[in-house]
């Protein structure tokens, strides 16, 4: 189309289009376009993770292989690390401060190097929620996948390197007097209920993290008090005997305490079930249904944000 001006000059111009006056999300609708990163249903969330599940694995598979590549031995330290923390807590808590009371030896270590190693796997998938997005930013923004793939696959390498230390601790159990039976079987559901809790605190956990990277630096620090406060080297309701029976009880339902002793309880023969609190399988159960969806929601919620900014 054009216009001729009053001095012979020729004006172009262009004829109304059909999306004069529409909004830029009307547009959007108009041509069926989304945006980029946009965070899809929470069914459709679940889906895509589920397709992504090998790469969960296998990226959980070489986290666990090259944590440990540049020392000399390798991935025995997979196993000599806690042990060597259970040996130190044993000197220090069983020895010295003479927290075994009303434990004989058979019992009292096994329950304390237990206690240790549980307690690690919730420890690690923790601080490796945190740095899970902010310290794995490169990946985040060069591929597009479910970001949860990333605290999920550290959660499984965490297992994976729990189940490297089991067979330390059948030995430490079976060396004091704790043969195979029945109940050992418990350690399964035991598990399985600890490994969807700690995945669901990793996926809080990496939010928090990507919003506020310091919370790496203050973690530790947590973890350490919630380690004391856990029962990993005494058993609470003997070391609490003399104190409100509410402080026990606190104490004993809190989801640490309850994994570990429901571990105990299956591989130590001494270890009763005069030493758990009322309804533990319950409990357990409780926690990892609670922390374990409420987390994955939580973590859905900032899909979109991960890695921008």
């Amino acid at each position: 189309m054009s216009d001729t001006t009053h001095d012979g000059a020729v004006a172009l111009s262009t004829p109304p289009s059909a999306d004069d006056g529409l909004s830029p999300g009307d547009l959007a609708v108009k041509y069926g376009l989304t945006v980029s990163g946009a965070r899809p249903g929470l069914f459709e969330y679940v889906r895509q993770l589920r397709g992504r599940r090998h790469f969960i694995m296998a990226f959980s598979r070489a986290k666990l292989t090259a944590q440990y590549s540049q020392a000399k031995l390798g991935q025995l330290w997979q196993v000599a690390t806690p042990l060597l923390n259970a040996a130190v807590y044993f000197v220090i808590f069983g020895l010295i401060l003479g927290t075994k009371r009303g434990m004989e030896p058979e019992v009292f270590i096994p329950f304390l190097v237990t206690g240790v190693f549980v307690f690690t796997f919730t420890q690690s998938s923790v601080m490796a929620g945190v740095r899970a997005i902010s310290g794995n930013l490169g990946l985040v923004r060069a591929l597009h996948f479910p970001r949860a793939s990333l605290p999920i696959s550290f959660s499984l390498q965490q297992l994976q390197q729990l189940l490297y230390s089991m067979i330390v601790l059948v030995a430490v159990t079976v060396g004091f007097g704790s043969y195979p039976r029945l109940s050992w079987l418990l350690v399964i559901p035991a598990l399985v209920m600890q490994f969807f809790f700690n995945t669901g605190l990793a996926l809080i956990m990496a939010r928090l993290g990507a919003k506020t990277p310091d919370l790496a630096q203050l973690m530790p620090f947590v973890m350490r008090t919630w380690m004391y406060a856990s029962g990993v080297m005494f058993s609470i309701p003997v070391m609490l005997a003399d104190k409100p029976a509410w402080i026990a009880d606190v104490l004993q339902y809190n989801p640490a305490a309850i994994y570990m002793d429901l571990i105990r309880f299956a591989m130590i023969d001494g270890y009763g079930s005069e030493n758990l609190p009322a309804h533990v399988w319950v409990v357990g159960l409780a926690w990892a249904l609670l922390v374990g969806v409420l987390g994955f929601v939580y973590f859905w919620k900032a899909e979109e944000r991960y890695g921008r900014g």
